[in-house]
């Protein structure tokens, strides 16, 4: 399916936007990404050999998803020393040497900083479960049983049972969102908030250029701890416990804006740092647009408008950027279609006979979208969903829902680089997980002129090639029969985006692309566009 790119060195945009205001960001999955040492897991010198694949794209920045100390019970998200390199990843000297080699090829580095919990193995949690009168006493969220001996609230855990465990040390339960080893920190207390922000300076000086901020509306409770009411009737399948609950009591507490200016505070004291935060849940937009407003917050956040979706039409993404218009005061969002807990687009959206087009048309979209963009390992080699049986997974939140909840693992299967049938050269071992029989054929080796890499590369070029596409406002959303045409704006450019997301060849009314064409992919033509057809025209 060849791709047709009208490039041009045009304005790029206001010479005063930060580096990262319309920024494409590519996360890395350290466990998958290259392994250097044989021991079949990713690490920090594996990524900074293959540093230079992920500047070819063309992108801003690298997001580096945690390489912590870590028992690695939820997979470096259970952290046990924020400011340590767990070796299985290397050392704070491989570290270092990832953010020369990337501030070497003009990348941008951004780590992730989970605040809302820890290990069980911190040292911060073996001091507060000791007794009730320690420094830390009060660092976690402990609270007495009821008088009938059961936990404290309702609250339900994201991966399946109450949010609440007994621990005879202190006689109290503690609370947990997630695994239960990975204990609730208590954000309200001003103490553990220096103690984090003393985190984030820590990487800051050791020259990263931004943060990606775990599950933020997760770090304060409700320190009443009333029980959660029940959720409405939905014909949604309920996996968990947690979904028949209105999470309003256990997260999204009114003070974290307000730990979100500390934030802030502390970046400013710092050059181009970018701050964006994962925000999930019923009350995404509201949470989004509080974690982002103005210039006292972070500058952006992205939620799961996508990654989650089943479906990919032009309503959705209307709805999303509706959702963040160019107005003062709102904030800039960041979109990502792929992450390591969300199964691989491809999958989710798209039947295998389709599979070339649509990824052609999945990635011009990405490079219309107002905001940043953010491309998960392998999504620019169109990467789908690994099949990995029950005995081979890992992850836990699969393992103790099986078989209601589809596995992240098989997301997070190995990067393949070339088409080597036992590890696609991403290490000389058996790697952790399986990479996958249909992934070994799209692999970076594989992908030559023409291929989905070079598709993505012209389409990374394309939108840093044009102000509208970067920076510019969205002056016009319509959806419908399957088409959605989308109009951007910046600096006296304008540019129509006509994407055809059905299967069937989708006539054009001759007034919709009158204007030169800038790229066309899948054959499309300003008369009709062919399954997932798209064109990118001046306006």
């Amino acid at each position: 399916m060849a791709s047709v790119v009208n490039a041009r060195t045009a304005d790029t945009g206001p010479q005063t936007a930060p580096w990262w205001r319309g920024a494409a960001i590519y996360q890395i999955y350290p466990r998958s990404f290259m392994d250097s040492n044989g021991d079949g897991i990713g690490d920090l010198p594996g990524i900074t050999s293959k540093l230079d694949h992920v500047a070819r794209l063309g992108v801003d920045a690298v997001w580096i998803s945690p390489f912590y100390a870590s028992p690695m019970k939820d997979f470096g998200y259970d952290v046990s020393d924020y400011c340590s390199v767990d070796p299985i990843f290397g050392s704070l000297a491989d570290f270092d040497a990832v953010v020369e080699r990337a501030h070497a090829l003009d990348l941008k580095i951004i780590i992730d900083q989970v605040y809302s919990h820890t290990s069980d193995e911190h040292a911060w949690f073996t001091e507060s479960r000791s007794n009730r009168h320690n420094a830390k006493a009060d660092w976690y969220v402990w609270a007495d049983a009821k008088p009938d001996g059961s936990p404290p609230s309702n609250w339900q855990s994201v991966f399946g049972g109450p949010a609440w465990t007994w621990d005879g040390r202190r006689g109290q339960y503690y609370l947990h969102n997630f695994l239960s080893s990975q204990p609730q920190l208590n954000v309200h207390d001003v103490e553990v908030q220096d103690a984090l922000l003393e985190v984030a300076r820590f990487w800051l000086d050791r020259g990263v250029d931004g943060f990606r901020i775990d599950a933020l509306n997760f770090a304060m409770h409700d320190p009443q701890l009333r029980d959660n009411p029940p959720a409405a009737p939905t014909n949604r399948p309920r996996s968990r416990p947690f979904d028949f609950q209105q999470r309003i009591h256990n997260q999204s507490h009114a003070d974290i804006p307000k730990f979100v200016e500390r934030i802030r505070q502390v970046t400013n004291a710092y050059d181009a740092i970018f701050t964006v935060a994962e925000v999930g849940g019923d009350q995404a937009e509201r949470e989004m647009k509080a974690f982002t407003q103005g210039s006292t917050h972070l500058n952006s956040a992205y939620g799961f408008n996508f990654l989650y979706a089943d479906h990919l039409t032009p309503e959705l993404v209307c709805a999303a950027l509706a959702e963040w218009p160019d107005e003062p005061g709102v904030g800039w969002p960041s979109w990502a279609f792929e992450n390591h807990d969300a199964p691989r687009a491809l999958s989710r959206w798209c039947e295998p006979q389709h599979w070339d087009a649509f990824v052609r048309m999945k990635m011009l979209l990405m490079a219309c979208l107002r905001g940043n963009i953010i491309l998960y390992q392998g999504e620019e080699l169109g990467l789908t969903q690994v099949d990995i049986p029950f005995e081979k997974l890992h992850d836990p939140e699969a393992i103790a829902n099986w078989p209601l909840t589809l596995s992240r693992d098989g997301a997070r299967t190995p990067m393949p680089w070339t088409s080597d049938p036992e590890s696609g050269d991403f290490s000389t071992a058996e790697p952790w997980l399986p990479v996958g029989e249909d992934n070994l054929a799209r692999a970076v080796e594989c992908q030559n002129e023409g291929s989905v890499l070079d598709h993505t590369r012209a389409m990374l070029a394309l939108r840093n090639d044009h102000a509208a596409l970067r920076h510019g406002a969205v002056t016009r959303c319509q959806a419908g029969s399957g088409l959605l045409v989308l109009d951007r704006s910046a600096r006296g450019e304008n540019v129509r985006c006509i994407i055809n997301f059905t299967d069937r060849t989708h006539p054009l009314a001759p007034d919709i692309a009158t204007g030169p064409i800038i790229a066309a992919i899948n054959g499309a033509t300003p008369a009709e566009l062919p399954p997932f057809g798209a064109l990118i025209c001046r306006n």
